[in-house]
C-alpha cells in the first residue's frame, strides 16, 4: 500500500506511507526524509530505479513514512550537497550529531503519524536555516520550458561550468541530466493516465516514439508500455 499527500507546511513537498513490498523507486530528482523502525534517514536524488524499502540495516517489506522535498530544495535544509547522497540511502546521524538525531527520531516517532513529525522537523530546520539556492528554482522551471543548458546559463548570470557546479550541488546531478528525469516524470504521468505512447513522445518533447522507449528503458528499466494502466483500467476501457 502506497498513499502521499501534499505537506501544507513545507512549499512543495509530499507527505508519503508505504507499507509492505513494493516495486522500484524512479528517478524524480527528489529527495527524502524517511522514518522506519525508530531511525531517521535519508534517500538521495537516483539516476536509476532503486528497489523500494530498499535502506541498510531494514529488512525489506516493513512501513515508511516519508516527505519527499521539491528538486533542489533539501541541500539547504540537509547542509549538504545532493551530489554526496546521489543514488545513497543514508542515516541522517551520518550528516547531522548523533544525539540530535536521536531526539529528532524519537520525537518524530511519539507523533500518532509519524509524518508529522518529518514535516515539524523538516519546517523548523527551513525556519533556522537559509533559504534554497534560487537558481535551483530558476533552473527547475526553465528545464520545464524547455529552455537549453546555454540558454539557462544565460538566464541566470552563469557560465555553463559553473551552473552544472550548482546543479550539482541543488540536484545531485547536471542539467542535462535533470533536464531528463524531469521529462521522464511528465512522461510517466501521461503513460499512467493511459495516453498513447506517439502523444505522450510528442507532448514531452521526445523526437519520436522511439526516442521515448529509449529515455523510458534506461532510466526506469522498463518499457513505456510497462508504465501504463491495464487494458481494463485505461480511459474508455
Amino acid at each position: 500500500m502506497y498513499e502521499e499527500r501534499p505537506s501544507p507546511l513545507v512549499p512543495g513537498a509530499v507527505l508519503w506511507r508505504s507499507d509492505g513490498p513494493g516495486g522500484a523507486v524512479l528517478p524524480d530528482g527528489c529527495m527524502d526524509l524517511l522514518w522506519t523502525g525508530g531511525r531517521l534517514l535519508v534517500a538521495g536524488p537516483d539516476t536509476g530505479p532503486h528497489p523500494a524499502g530498499e535502506i541498510p540495516g531494514e529488512a525489506p517489506g516493513g512501513t515508511f513514512w516519508g516527505l519527499r522535498f521539491a528538486p533542489g530544495t533539501a541541500p539547504a535544509l540537509l547542509g549538504v550537497p545532493a551530489h554526496e547522497l546521489r543514488d545513497r540511502r543514508v542515516e541522517l546521524a551520518g550528516l547531522w550529531p548523533g544525539a540530535e538525531v536521536r531526539r529528532l527520531a524519537e520525537r518524530t516517532g511519539a507523533y500518532a503519524d509519524p509524518r508529522d513529525g518529518l514535516e515539524e522537523l523538516a519546517r523548523a530546520r527551513a525556519a533556522a536555516g537559509g533559504p534554497p539556492d534560487p537558481v535551483a528554482a530558476a533552473v527547475r522551471a526553465g528545464l520545464g520550458r524547455g529552455r537549453s543548458v546555454a540558454a539557462l546559463a544565460r538566464d541566470v548570470g552563469l557560465g555553463e561550468r559553473q551552473l552544472h557546479r550548482r546543479s550539482l550541488d541543488a540536484f545531485g546531478y547536471g542539467p542535462r541530466t535533470l533536464g531528463r528525469i524531469l521529462r521522464l516524470q511528465r512522461a510517466l504521468a501521461l503513460l499512467r493516465a493511459g495516453t498513447p505512447q506517439a502523444q505522450v513522445a510528442y507532448a514531452v518533447g521526445y523526437a519520436d516514439q522511439a526516442h521515448l522507449g529509449r529515455e523510458v528503458r534506461a532510466l526506469t528499466g522498463r518499457t513505456p508500455g510497462a508504465h501504463a494502466p491495464p487494458p481494463d483500467r485505461a480511459p474508455g476501457g
